[in-house]
């Protein structure tokens, strides 16, 4: 997959930060996610009502924190 087509948005919760976090919808509702780290790899493809759903979850605190975070 060619992902330099996209049109890839940054996260807003990026800041000025260089560690940021990029989407893009590509055909038939797949959104891609890839980290500035690499951008030439795509981290992730999901459905938006997948990656919706995940973050709903994540605001919600519904998975919980992992052990070595406060």
């Amino acid at each position: 997959m060619d992902i330099t087509n996209y049109s890839w948005q940054k996260s807003s919760f990026s800041g000025d930060s260089s560690n940021c976090l990029y989407l893009a919808v590509s055909d038939a509702d797949c959104v891609l996610i890839r980290e500035s780290d690499d951008p030439s790899q795509t981290v992730a493809a999901s459905s938006s009502a997948a990656l919706a759903r995940l973050l709903r979850g994540i605001k919600a605190d519904t998975f919980g924190r992992p052990a070595d975070r406060p």
